[in-house]
């Protein structure tokens, strides 16, 4: 199965691209090669852009507070698993208490460092990291693997409350929706919200459909067009089959 996610507001975007920036962070951090470091750094830099918002931090403790609270109003339900509750409330608070402890700007330490800066500014350049431009990386992406994964480690160590905290609003979003199965017809799908209150649709489908969502939505409807996947076709083509999908609304 393939799930494409489509969020509806600006912060679930964000929590989103920070989510799929972490993953390749650690994906390539654990890899041996230099070239592989060079896009985990670069990566770090995409992360260092995308929690630039000045109040992304304050919105992921107010709304880990806010489902800690939905949390405890559990408490002595007999249909709920007290252990399970209580693993959940003490992860949400250990996250809450990591980001609290985070001063200052998001990522300042990095800022601060001129040499990862001018790594930055230079990656900026098409080609702009070759030896010549900047021979001390060249001599850095020469050092041990250990040497190179060691560092990488310490540049993102101190932003990692951030990921886990988004990881852990997205695991309660993702939870919070139960999919229904829908059709396509020719490829065309709308639905009125009427009444539905959603941050962010899934849509799912089978690896053989051969189709693609395409989503557009506001608060009243919702607009999905399935077109074929890329060919040799010069501009996207509507499929101009049936398309079997689960559509699943998450809210928090």
């Amino acid at each position: 199965m393939i799930t494409y996610e489509y969020p509806f507001n600006e912060r679930i975007r964000t929590l989103l691209r920070l989510e799929d920036l972490f993953e390749k962070t650690a994906y390539f951090a654990q890899m041996d090669g230099p070239q592989e470091h060079h896009i985990a750094l670069l990566t770090l830099f995409e992360i260092l852009d995308v929690a630039g918002r000045a109040d992304l931090k304050m919105d992921l403790i107010q709304e880990l507070e806010r489902q800690r609270q939905t949390l405890l109003a559990f408490r002595n339900n007999p249909d709920i698993s007290e252990e399970a509750l209580s693993g959940a409330l003490y992860e949400i608070e250990q996250s809450s208490s990591a980001l609290l402890a985070m001063t200052g700007k998001l990522g300042q330490y990095l800022r601060e460092n001129d040499w990862l800066m001018g790594i930055r500014s230079r990656a900026a350049i098409p080609g702009g990291v070759c030896e010549f431009d900047l021979p001390s990386y060249h001599w850095w992406q020469n050092r041990p693997v250990e040497v190179r994964r060691a560092a990488l480690e310490g540049w993102t160590k101190p932003i990692l409350p951030l990921r886990e905290a988004a990881q852990i609003v997205m695991r309660l979003l993702r939870s919070s929706g139960r999919p229904k199965k829908h059709f396509a017809s020719k490829g065309q799908f709308q639905l009125n919200l009427t009444g539905t209150a959603a941050q962010m649709v899934r849509i799912t489908l089978d690896r053989d459909v051969l189709a693609i969502p395409e989503v557009s939505a506001n608060k009243y409807f919702v607009n999905i067009r399935f077109t074929r996947p890329p060919g040799n076709e010069l501009k996207a083509r509507a499929c101009d089959h049936d398309v079997s999908f689960d559509l699943t609304f998450c809210n928090l």
